[in-house]
């Protein structure tokens, strides 16, 4: 029988730009300006040789841990350089940051904004798109977004480096217990990283995904259900987690470069 329909094939057609009269443009520039400055910002952050490591308070940049070349300040590699010194063209983070974006980029959620801020795919519920073709992620190069799973194995790995960055900067090299603004920084955003690493669909996969028979696994299941109610704030833990990454950044590199005193209680 044929199709009644004058597109049996391909993306429905709107004449007009939007029938909408609400602000349905907000959402995506507020994420397209939001990740733009955290894109340009750990661009020009990466490529710096210094300010990352505060000696006085044992603050050391989650941009740049671990650090494990020869390049690192003095103090700053806490598992040793195994790496040789790198030239300036050449980050020292080259190892760790892509993980840590490669985990946010294939990231359920940050796709989704993604899409809608900078390709406008969809833009917005009854919004025409600009693209003419709908694939997916079912070809190159979208198609490495099915990659989150592993960047989220080598992510937690890089999360748990973090969590021992943040326990040592309560006892900083020069000996002794100190509370510092950094410290504090450091630990809320070890925090909202656990929470955003754990609230991820693969993490919810990884325990449960694969059960048949939840009654079978019950200690799993009690697992799957508690991690499953920290997904519902999943998009809040990711926005409040990448805040954080970077003002605990932003204030290791004020503190390094004497810009601000780092407040602080030693015992």
């Amino acid at each position: 029988m044929p199709s009644t329909t004058r597109n049996p094939a391909g993306r429905a057609r709107i004449g007009a730009r939007t029938l909408r009269t609400d602000r349905w443009w907000l959402s995506p520039l507020l994420v397209a300006c939001v990740l733009g400055v955290f894109i340009v910002y750990t661009t020009v952050r990466l490529f710096m040789r210094d300010l990352y490591w505060f000696p006085e308070g044992g603050y050391l940049t989650p941009l740049f841990s671990p650090c494990l070349s020869r390049s690192c300040l003095p103090g700053s590699a806490h598992f040793g350089t195994p790496l040789p010194a790198l030239p300036l063209a050449i980050p020292l983070p080259m190892l760790v940051f892509p993980v840590i974006g490669g985990f946010r980029l294939t990231c359920y959620y940050y796709r989704k904004a993604g899409y809608r801020a900078f390709l406008r795919s969809p833009a917005a519920c009854a919004v025409r798109e600009p693209a003419a073709r709908y694939r997916g992620e079912s070809a190159f190069p979208l198609i490495l977004q099915n990659s989150h799973r592993y960047f989220f194995y080598l992510a937690s790995v890089l999360l748990l480096v973090n969590t021992y960055d943040a326990v040592l900067a309560y006892f900083p090299p020069s000996g002794g217990f100190r509370i510092g603004v950094g410290s504090l920084l450091l630990t809320a955003m070890v925090i909202t990283l656990w929470l955003y690493s754990l609230s991820c669909h693969a993490c919810r996969h990884l325990c449960g995904g694969r059960l048949k028979h939840f009654s079978r696994h019950p200690a799993r299941y009690w697992l799957w259900t508690r991690l499953s109610a920290l997904n519902a704030r999943h998009m809040q833990f990711a926005w409040i987690s990448l805040v954080l990454v970077m003002v605990a950044d932003l204030y290791i590199l004020s503190v390094s470069a004497g810009w601000i005193p780092d407040l602080a209680w030693r015992a």
